[in-house]
Formats: C-alpha cells, structure tokens, sequence
C-alpha cells in the first residue's frame, strides 16, 4: 500500500482532519491564514521561506499547500517545481497566494504545476471556498488511486485463479 492510499484510510470524509501548509514570508499573513483555516478544523503548519517549506513537506505530509511567490531566496514558482519534481510530493495541490496580478504570473504558476491561485489582498471566504474545493479534489484523487489498487489486486486474484482452473481442467 502506498503512501496517498494509505492517507486515504487514515482520513474521513470530513475536510476536519486535512493538513495544510502555509507559506509566506508575512508572518502577518501567515498568522491571518493559519487562523482562518485552524478555526475551519484543519490541521496547519507555518513556513516563513522556501527552504523551511521544503524541510517540512516530508516530515507533515500536507494535503495542501497555500504558498506565497515572492519570498527570499527560494521563490513560489521554485518550491513548487522541486515539489512537482519529486514523486513523493508532486501530487500535493499547491495554492498560489500572490499580490502579483499580471496574466504573465498566473500562467506561470499553472506552468510551474499550481492547482489554483488566489490574489492578495485575498478574503478570507474566497480563500476557504478554494481550499475546501482543493481538498475535495485531493481526497478523490486519493480514493481513486485505491480504487485502481483493489482493481489491481483483484485483477491478480483472477489471474491466478484462472490458471489453477487452467491446470486442473487440463489434468
């Protein structure tokens, strides 16, 4: 069993128990947005820079991402392609949160591998109604990928099925 399906059985139906990244390099944003979405029931965890980030995605293993562009050092667009590079963490939905409005930086991100985008100042509704779609997504994702794996498994229990009936008819 892999690690996402195993998430999957770990995790209800309810949004209560997903774990969400926030990154910025605004501690007053971060505050704001861990605040937002603690009170909402999710589990959080802060990130001040992109490296910070980095360090904490395989010790949380968070379901969503929120990340800032522009920070030092280590910039959005870079933490979210070292995350899309990675198997263990490219199917982590990450979130743009960005002042910047420009169609060019939108693009961008989605070229990077963003799930979504979110412009600052953001609202606080808009933000949970994008997050609430972005776990829903996940945890589909999720229980699609163990649906394929009792396929597979089952698929094998036939095939070797098949070839006992197989060799007991020839014989």
């Amino acid at each position: 069993m892999d690690q996402n399906t195993s998430r999957l059985s770990t995790v209800s139906a309810k949004d209560d128990r997903f774990k969400i990244l926030v990154v910025d390099d605004l501690l007053d944003n971060l505050r704001l947005l861990a605040s937002l979405l603690t009170e909402e029931g999710y589990t959080v965890k802060k990130a001040p820079d992109g490296a910070m980030a980095l360090s904490n995605v395989p010790r949380f293993q968070p379901d969503l991402i929120l990340l800032d562009i522009m920070m030092p050092e280590i910039d959005g667009y870079t933490v979210c392609q070292q995350l899309k590079a990675n198997p263990e963490t490219q199917d982590i939905p990450v979130v743009f949160l960005s002042a910047l409005d420009l169609t060019f930086d939108k693009v961008k991100a989605f070229e990077v591998g963003a799930a979504d985008y979110i412009n600052k100042p953001f609202h606080p509704a808009e933000v949970l109604a994008r997050v609430k779609n972005q776990i829903r997504i996940r945890q589909q994702g999720l229980q699609i990928q163990s649906q394929q794996a009792t396929i597979s498994r089952q698929a094998e229990q036939l095939k070797e099925a098949e070839m006992k009936l197989s060799a007991l008819s020839a014989a």
